[in-house]
């Protein structure tokens, strides 16, 4: 079964990350960004990497091409962004990995796209909302994959499915700092039972 979700693990240690993913992958999130203003970032994604061959493992708030290069180096499949820098998603696709650019405008939706974007991150989707997201999705290329990012959860997978939403980035929802593998693995079996109930399992 394949489910469309990011789990964001921000301000995760290197020490703790593969116990907390470990949980993430039994509960079915396989695809898992650890954010470069966490504590070591890069050897956390080094651990994951070595750890979880077949996961889609990356970073988030990737916001130059020097970085895009480190992770590409490392062996990451995925860079997510805050923003559109048109440099940061075509070397990032130039390296063979997936580009997930945040977006909030029409405008910045074409100009990632033109640059390369594997997909859309709408950022914050809480300002956006299902209704904005439906809006700009009838613009967009029907088989462009667009995630809520940030406002976006179980309480709600059914409003944005209906609205256009192709998946989810989860954050605070599945990981906080300081909380226990236990309380991920609990966190993530809700997660995705939501996601399963609003017919977001493919």
């Amino acid at each position: 079964m394949s489910r469309n979700i990011i789990a964001i693990l921000r301000g995760i240690a290197p020490e703790e990350v593969r116990d907390h993913a470990d949980a993430l992958i039994e509960a079915g999130i396989e695809v898992l960004e650890v954010p470069l203003n966490s504590p070591d970032p890069f050897d956390s994604i080094q651990r994951l990497l070595a750890r979880f061959p077949s996961a889609t493992i990356g970073a988030g708030t990737v916001l130059t091409v020097a970085e895009v290069e480190r992770l590409a180096a490392l062996g990451a499949k995925i860079v997510v962004s805050p923003n559109a820098d048109p440099q940061v998603i075509a070397s990032t696709r130039a390296a063979g990995m997936q580009s997930w650019p945040g977006v909030f405008s029409p405008s910045e939706c074409f100009a990632a796209l033109q640059a390369g974007a594997t997909g859309l991150k709408f950022f914050p989707a809480s300002l956006i909302g299902p209704e904005g997201l439906r809006a700009i999705r009838a613009v967009l290329p029907p088989e462009v994959p667009c995630y809520a990012v940030g406002g976006a959860g179980p309480e709600n997978f059914a409003a944005w499915l209906a609205a256009g939403a192709s998946g989810f980035g989860i954050g605070t929802a599945v990981y906080r700092p300081g909380q226990s593998p236990q309380q991920t693995a609990q966190a993530a079996r809700r997660i995705v039972e939501a996601y399963d109930a609003a017919g977001g399992a493919a």
